[in-house]
Parts: structure tokens; sequence; C-alpha cells
């Protein structure tokens, strides 16, 4: 779990006047869903979620809910946020047991990029996938899925079957060994002007004929 608790109350404005009117009271207002409990619409002071995305271990892991003493690990799902201050204006939960399993997306990065071949060569990392789903028991979800690409070429294509995946987790594909990554050549230059446009002498040739 990484360590953050948010207290919360039920929210009791609902729609998108309540929604507008628990900001101005220095709220965020949000949802909680999961379980048999249902949706329960629920506020946050908006200064506790700020400093936990400040954090950085809020976004994609498990936090702890408080309500009144009740407490539930949760699962940060959706937040959204204001699209001129960028400060979260709402957000939704889904409520977990520790050792449930989830789905989940965990990102992508890459390491030993001066250990490739193909891209000391000029090669282009294509990344296909930013973020990979994966099914993980909820007290253990990864930071990262890290691709080394030591010793990959021009022309490699980096699927999930080559990767070294964190302990406890897997893909939510089953079905097939998706491309993660490739590495492309870089496209070819602009062609040489004599092939892009008739040399000055050949133009002036033209013009005398026209003449």
């Amino acid at each position: 779990m990484a360590g953050i608790v948010l207290n919360v109350e039920k929210r009791e404005r609902t729609g998108t006047g309540g929604a507008r009117a628990t900001r101005k009271s220095g709220l965020i207002p949000g949802v909680l869903y999961g379980g048999p409990r249902g949706a329960v619409p629920i506020e946050i002071k908006a200064k506790d979620v700020e400093m936990a995305l400040r954090s950085g271990k809020f976004v994609s892991h498990m936090v702890e809910l408080n309500h009144q003493g009740e407490k539930q690990p949760v699962i940060p799902r959706a937040i959204q946020f204001h699209p001129v201050t960028d400060l979260p204006i709402h957000i939704d939960l889904y409520r977990v047991e520790e050792n449930s399993e989830i789905d989940i997306d965990v990102v992508v990065h890459f390491k030993n990029h001066e250990a490739s071949p193909g891209l000391k060569r000029g090669g282009v990392l294509n990344v296909v996938r930013h973020t990979v789903k994966m099914r993980v028991k909820a007290n253990k979800i990864p930071e990262e899925i890290v691709v080394d690409l030591t010793g990959r070429d021009i022309g490699d294509s980096i699927h999930i079957s080559s990767i070294t995946l964190p302990e406890g987790a897997r893909p939510v594909i089953r079905d097939r060994d998706f491309t993660v990554a490739t590495i492309a050549g870089r496209k070819a230059e602009a062609e040489p002007a004599a092939e892009s446009a008739p040399a000055e002498g050949a133009a002036a040739e033209g013009d005398k004929k026209e003449g």
C-alpha cells in the first residue's frame, strides 16, 4: 500500500450543480465504486488529493480511504483535471481487498539505450505500448515494467514474452504475444537535388527547345 490515507465524507449534493458547490467548498467530488455497496458519491478535501498526487504514489496504487473511522483499501481509477489550472476536479475510486487480483495499467520504461546496436546506428525506438494492462495483487502493484534494450538491432520487435515482468504480475492479454516496441531504421533522407529537380543545364536546354 502507498501509505496514503484519504478522509472522505458521503456527498449529499450530486449532479453538475452539486459538484460545482462542492468544489467551491474546497472539496473534490468523486464516486466510490465496487463491492456490494454499489456506487457512493463522496467528497474529499482538495488539498489532501493534491498532496497525494504530488507524492507520486497515488495514481494506480492502493491507498486507504477513511470514513468516520471505517477504513477501506481503494484504487484511484480516474482523475479529471481542470483544463486551465490542471488541478483535480473529480475522482473515481474503486474498492478492493488487499489480496484480491485487479487489472491495472502499468507504465513501460526503457533502459540501456546506449547498448542497443540499432539505436547507435541511427535507428529509432518506436514505442507501441506506453502502458500494459497487467493482472496483479492489489497490494503488490508494480511501479513499472522495464524493457532492456541491450543488443536490440534495427528490425527487432520486442514482444511481451521477451520482457522480464514484475514478480506476480501477468498481462491481461494472454492469447497473443503482442508487441511492446520495435527498433526501426530512420526514414530515407531527402532525395538528392539531381533526382528531385532538373539540373540548371537541362532546364536551359528545355528553354531553348521551347523557344
